[in-house]
């Protein structure tokens, strides 16, 4: 997007999101929109400042306080949005005021939109080596002007880290897509930022394969009601059934006990 001079040793300045948070299950989230998020975005990509996107939704708030570890990485971030319709609801129940859900593959598709018109450098790692070379197709195929530094697939080992980290130093991207299951995912973010230097780092998660075609998203309505883990369940039954039983009932055994305690603005 801009000639780049960053020196490698020395780590971008991490950038202070102005808007206040709001405290839900001890945890600081932004209550911002798409269009907020983005503009921060770009904002951090025309100054070089470092900005770490952790994106919750109900598993993800289950999961943080099962694993302390992943609650550190999340909480790290130093841009929080509500990624899941069950944490919107919740906020409203709270009586707190998150504006709306921040979909993490919405994102990534609004970051790219606007990384056409402004030639945005991108990185993509994770997912297989067969969705990751498709992926690279498919933002040539449907945003141009992104520019497309790497790229390298998820599989590879803790030894490996510190390699794939200094490629992705070397590409010198303004966004890097991180597309690799929780909670190693938050891990790599979380401890090799320094290294990589990228301005913008957002945590995707699955969104390569549904970008890839190999995933098929819920449609419009089920989003909307916020049912998307049902339709999820649905394609994958056996592997997601018990997964999203357990979080589900862990999270509203959660929001019952935020109700009943003393409630901070």
């Amino acid at each position: 997007m801009t000639d780049d001079n960053r020196v490698s040793n020395e780590p971008l300045k991490r950038y202070k999101v102005q808007t206040p948070t709001i405290n839900m299950f001890g945890i600081d989230i932004h209550p911002l929109g798409m269009s907020q998020s983005l503009d921060i975005i770009n904002e951090c990509i025309t100054s070089k400042q470092s900005l770490h996107i952790g994106m919750l939704n109900a598993a993800k708030v289950v999961n943080m306080k099962r694993n302390p570890a992943l609650g550190e990485d999340v909480t790290s971030s130093n841009l929080i949005l509500a990624d899941g319709s069950a944490v919107v609801l919740a906020s409203k129940i709270l009586n707190k005021k998150l504006p709306e859900r921040v979909a993490g593959i919405d994102l990534m598709h609004g970051i790219l939109e606007r990384g056409n018109k402004l030639g945005y450098r991108v990185f993509c790692l994770g997912a297989t080596e067969e969705i990751s070379e498709e992926i690279e197709r498919q933002i040539h195929k449907h945003y141009p002007g992104v520019v497309i530094t790497g790229r390298q697939n998820g599989y590879f080992s803790e030894e490996q880290q510190n390699q794939v980290a200094e490629n992705i130093a070397a590409a010198k991207a303004d966004v890097l897509f991180v597309a690799i299951t929780s909670p190693k995912k938050e891990q790599f973010m979380a401890k090799w930022g320094d290294v990589m230097q990228v301005p913008v780092v957002h945590g995707v998660g699955g969104s390569f394969d549904v970008f890839a075609g190999k995933v098929k998203r819920a449609p419009l309505i089920w989003q909307k009601l916020g049912m998307e883990w049902l339709y999820r369940v649905l394609q994958e039954p056996g592997r997601l059934w018990k997964r999203y039983l357990v979080t589900n009932t862990l999270f509203i055994g959660m929001l019952l006990k935020e109700i009943i305690k003393p409630q901070k603005s």
